[in-house]
This record gives C-alpha cells, structure tokens and sequence, in this order.
C-alpha cells in the first residue's frame, strides 16, 4: 500500500505490507531502482510476521521536496537524514534497517551517526559510507571502467543524456550490474517510472559530483558529513550480504571489512545474484532479518 510521510524537507512516499504492531524493518532501495524492488522481500516478511516499510529516495517515485528552494542534493549527508527524519516520522522504535547502493548508504551512515535509532542493519554490498578523499584519488583501470557512468554524469552531455535517455541509460545499468538475471520489460517498465520523478535527474548528476569533489554539499548537511570523514565505525548489530555476481561491486570489496564494525558481524556471499540483490536473491534477505531479528531478542 502506498502512503506518505511529511519531514521538514520531503513528503516522503512509501510502500507498507504487515501488520501495524510488528517489528519494522525498514527496505531502501538504490539507484536507479525504486521501493518495487523489495516487493517479493516484503511479502515473505510479512508472512514470517514482520512489518515493513519500503520507501522512495529523494528523486524517486511518488517522493517530493515540499520547497523549491531546497538543494536538489544526491550526497551521502541527504540520504542520512532523509532516512533519520523518516524514522521519527513514522514513530518507528529502533527498526532493522535493510539496503542496498544508495540504500545501503542511507542505513549505514544512519547506523553509524544515530545508533540509538536503529535495532539491526544488513548492508548489501559491504560498508557503505564513503570514503570521499579516498573515492577523489584514481582507482584501478577496472574499477574506473565499471564506474563509467559516474564520469558521464560529471558532464554537461552527461547531464543532458540522463534527461533525454533515462530508461535507456538506467536499463543499461541494469543489464550490465545483473548479467545473469533476466528480467522483463514489464518488470523495468513499472520501475522506470519512477525516474520520470521532476528531481532524479538533478540528484542523481549531484550524487556522483559530490563525492569526487565536482558539486558543493548543501550547507545544512555539512555538520552530519563532518561526522562521516573517516568512515566511522558502525556498532549496530550487522549482517552484510553479496552478490557473487554483483557486476559494479565485485564481492571482494567487502572482504576484510569486519574492523570497520564493532558488534556482531556476518558477511554472506551469495551465489548467482547481482547488484539489484532483492530482486534476485530475495530469500537470502528474508532469512537474513529472521537471523538478525532472532539475535535481536536473546
């Protein structure tokens, strides 16, 4: 069911399956997907009798600024907020926090800044706050040509094609980040339309300046990316989950990771599934919030 929240900056869209009492566990989709992703995930939950919560990111879907003078920004800070503000929106008590790419970075930088908030974090894909001075220094020829994209959008052609060609460039990431899922042009066309959002373009071209040092923040987050420099540790009980075929994020990313959690610590590699881990590998997510979940109560 789709509903909405306001925050002071958003009037945040979501999607909710289970009953009202239950544990929450909130879903956060990544780009350039949408809350649909968690779709299969949401419905087993429910069955094992979990509530949860799958909301669109700001430039997303149903999701609008209530200003217009408010900073379109994509970066790390945003997300954080967004999804803290979320939380006490919807009068959440210390929720699972579930996500995956800029989802994944929105419950890991929650986590770390705002433990008290949150009951349990799995994290696809690894550790996922950035490291912006080290994300400003050359990578690997490999690593570079994955992230193809990101120096697209850092330019003015890059810009205009994301707003001419969106569905063709993002079904492209799709194709190239899952090779080996098969997914249906119903399937991306439901998601897809949530990239016609007014703001994903602007938060998107944003998102991947920022961090290279090529757009400024908003000024109102610069306290919480103060707090991020360094990539602080998360405490919050965690378990990591990845996708041997994660075709942007090679699973080697998240080995030798556990130093930069202190509490309980599980990493998963699962076989088969991609970057769009819930779409593909929605099982593995469901039994892993049981897992956690299990050890939340002892």
């Amino acid at each position: 069911m789709l509903n909405a929240v306001l925050t002071d900056t958003l009037e945040i869209a979501y999607e909710e399956v289970g009953e009202p009492g239950a544990d929450p566990v909130v879903l956060l989709h990544g780009f350039p997907d949408d809350a649909k992703a968690w779709t299969a995930v949401s419905q087993g939950l429910s069955a094992a009798g979990f509530r949860t919560i799958a909301p669109y990111l700001r430039g997303f879907g149903a999701t609008r600024f209530r200003r217009s003078e408010t900073p379109r920004s994509g970066q790390q800070g945003a997300l954080a907020q967004d999804l803290k503000d979320f939380i006490a929106g919807l009068n959440l008590h210390r929720p699972i926090l579930v996500g995956y790419d800029w989802g994944a970075r929105a419950a890991c930088t929650s986590a770390a800044l705002w433990p008290a908030q949150v009951g349990g974090l799995i994290s696809i894909g690894g550790y996922n706050i950035e490291d912006i001075t080290a994300d400003r220094k050359p990578a690997t020829a490999a690593d570079e040509h994955r992230a193809w994209y990101q120096w697209y959008f850092h330019t003015d052609r890059g810009r205009s094609g994301m707003k001419q060609n969106r569905r063709e460039i993002c079904r492209l990431l799709w194709e190239l980040w899952c090779p080996r899922w098969k997914f249906s042009d119903a399937e991306y066309d439901e998601t897809a339309r949530s990239f016609d959002n007014p703001d994903f373009v602007e938060i998107v071209i944003h998102s991947y300046r920022h961090r290279y040092g090529a757009a400024l923040g908003d000024p109102a987050l610069e306290s919480i990316e103060r707090k991020l420099v360094g990539q602080p540790v998360i405490e919050t009980p965690t378990i990591v989950l990845h996708g041997e075929g994660d075709g942007v994020h090679p699973p080697e990313r998240s080995e030798g990771q556990e130093k930069l959690f202190s509490g309980y610590y599980e990493r998963w590699l699962i076989p088969q599934a991609g970057h769009l881990f819930p779409r593909e590998a929605p099982d593995a997510v469901i039994a892993a919030v049981q897992k956690l979940a299990r050890f939340l109560q002892q």
